[in-house]
């Protein structure tokens, strides 16, 4: 077994830094713009750039790109540096032809995904100037996810993990910088995040130049469509990208289902997602960034026992990490959410209705976390069909439910959805790894997992009453609130860790004695 839990550390390290500043950005929005016409509008016409920076970027480019580079870095320097620098180059041209094509038809593009938006006038006209002014994010975000695919086959993951911070730097300084001014002018305030958001994709490629330099990137203008290890990446990516795109899809037509529900849903839906991508990145995201290059290594030099025994210690490792987080954002939702977002023009009714989607999404967390793992082997034995077709099924199961349920429990629908189309996807891979590495131990895993949900639950329960108590005596302003969270979350803490004991879970205290190792 190789022990990632180094690399894990320092990614969420960086990870934690990115993720706290995300969070004031989404602090720094309700505050100035609440939750209806502007932002609305803004995640709307931001959904279609990070649509399909899903598709160049990130997941399906790390997916196709680490397992061969890191093929490709056992032959030499100069072989490693040839292929990356062929990939920069075409996603430089075709994400770049995207995001040129976007920003002409964004008339077109706003009209047809915010269509449930005719009911209010301008909201579509400013939904389409928003989408236009965003749509070169694509190119920027997509080459940096290149060349956070590089360091991290370089083993290199601190700084991947904190370049979003300066994107979300950026994403808070230009909104509160300019709103007097954009205000002056008899113009819509969102411009500012709009341009900050912009500027901060591009520098969050920029802040990882040096590393890139310092860990032996040459760049070279080689532009080949036929290179056979270019090939190789393409057939990875294709499947990558075409699951991806069916998940995007959902998540768009999912857009469109939302927009002619009542005014508000599209940013409560957001700005919980926001609270739930913390954990998500923090753990989830880290565990499954980390492995994918042991697990690439390892399958390289054929040793499927270690590939079997990383994988499982991921897995433990990945719902040590979510399954007590996820228990305690359910616990402390309201307060959380107020303390996070409840000022300015963002109201309490906002906050109940923002914490109530928290609390679905919170749910899923393990799933999507456990989800990035597993695919991982898939990718690490260059099989990204497999994946791609559990994508499909949990979209289906996705598309149905928020169809049958929107008119029912309203935008609850969407979050509620998500979490149940995770829980089948992460649930068909796993049941099909026997197939790629041979039979897997799966009862003591289950049994691990159980005891650690209901540790989990005990401690989520213990902060939910040390909420009760303290809005009794306290009340709900900003004070009370934080101290809430800090009050309800150390106990809850507390009470995980002393049933888990109680219940002989012992990776609990050995994942904390890893963590915490130098």
């Amino acid at each position: 077994m190789e022990d990632i839990s180094r690399g894990v550390r320092s990614f969420a390290i960086g990870t934690a830094f990115s993720r706290v500043l995300g969070l004031v950005r989404e602090t720094v929005i309700a505050g100035l713009f609440g939750a209806g016409f502007a932002v609305d509008a803004y995640n709307v016409a931001f959904r279609i750039p990070n649509l399909l920076r899903d598709l160049f970027a990130e997941t399906a480019l790390s997916a196709a790109f680490v397992p061969v580079l890191t093929a490709e870095k056992a032959k030499s320097r100069e072989a490693q540096n040839r292929l990356a620098s062929n990939v920069f180059n075409v996603l430089f041209v075709v994400a770049g032809g995207v995001s040129l094509a976007g920003l002409l038809l964004a008339p077109v593009l706003a009209k047809v995904i915010a269509f449930g938006f005719h009911k209010v006038p301008g909201k579509i006209d400013l939904t389409t100037q928003l989408t236009a002014i965003l749509f070169p994010f694509l190119l920027f975000i997509s080459l940096a996810a290149w060349a956070m695919s590089y360091l991290n086959t370089e083993k290199s993951f601190f700084v991947p993990s904190l370049a979003p911070a300066v994107f979300n730097l950026f994403s808070i300084l230009f909104p509160l910088l300019t709103y007097g001014w954009y205000t002056a002018r008899g113009k819509n305030p969102i411009f500012g995040l709009t341009v900050g958001v912009l500027v901060g994709g591009l520098m969050q490629f920029l802040v990882q130049a040096p590393s890139l330099w310092r860990r032996g990137f040459r760049w070279s203008p080689v532009l080949s469509f036929r290179d056979p290890e270019f090939r190789k990446v393409m057939a990875l990516f294709i499947p990558v990208a075409i699951g991806l795109a069916g998940t995007r899809i959902n998540v768009l037509v999912n857009t469109i289902l939302v927009t002619p529900l009542a005014q508000g849903s599209v940013s409560w839906l957001n700005y919980a997602f926001r609270i739930m991508h913390l954990p998500l990145g923090l753990f989830g995201i880290a565990v499954g960034t980390v492995a994918l290059p042991s697990l690439s290594r390892l399958v390289l030099e054929d040793n499927v026992a270690a590939v079997k025994s990383t994988l499982t210690d991921s897995l433990k490792m990945v719902l040590f990490l979510t399954v007590p987080t996820s228990a305690l954002i359910c616990g402390l939702a309201v307060p959380l959410t107020r303390a996070i977002y409840e000022r300015g023009r963002f109201s309490a009714a906002d906050t109940l209705a923002t914490a109530a989607a928290l609390v679905l999404y919170a749910v899923g967390i393990p799933f999507a976390s456990a989800l990035r793992n597993v695919a991982a082997v898939f990718y690490a034995y260059k099989d990204a069909r497999t994946p791609m077709y559990a994508s499909f099924a949990s979209i289906g199961l996705n598309l149905v439910l928020n169809i049958s349920l929107m008119w029912v429990i309203g935008y609850l629908a969407f979050p509620l959805s998500t979490t149940l189309a995770a829980a089948l996807n992460v649930g068909l891979l796993y049941a099909l790894l026997p197939r790629k590495i041979g039979g897997l131990e799966s009862r003591p895993l289950a049994a691990y997992a159980a005891k650690l949900a209901l540790a989990s639950a005990a401690g989520g329960g213990a902060a939910w009453i040390v909420n009760g108590l303290v809005v009794g005596r306290l009340g709900v302003s900003f004070p009370a609130s934080v101290a809430s969270v800090a009050a309800g979350g150390a106990l809850g803490l507390a009470v995980f860790f002393g049933v888990s004991r109680l219940l002989g879970v012992a990776e609990t205290r050995d994942f904390l004695r890893r963590f915490l190792r130098k």
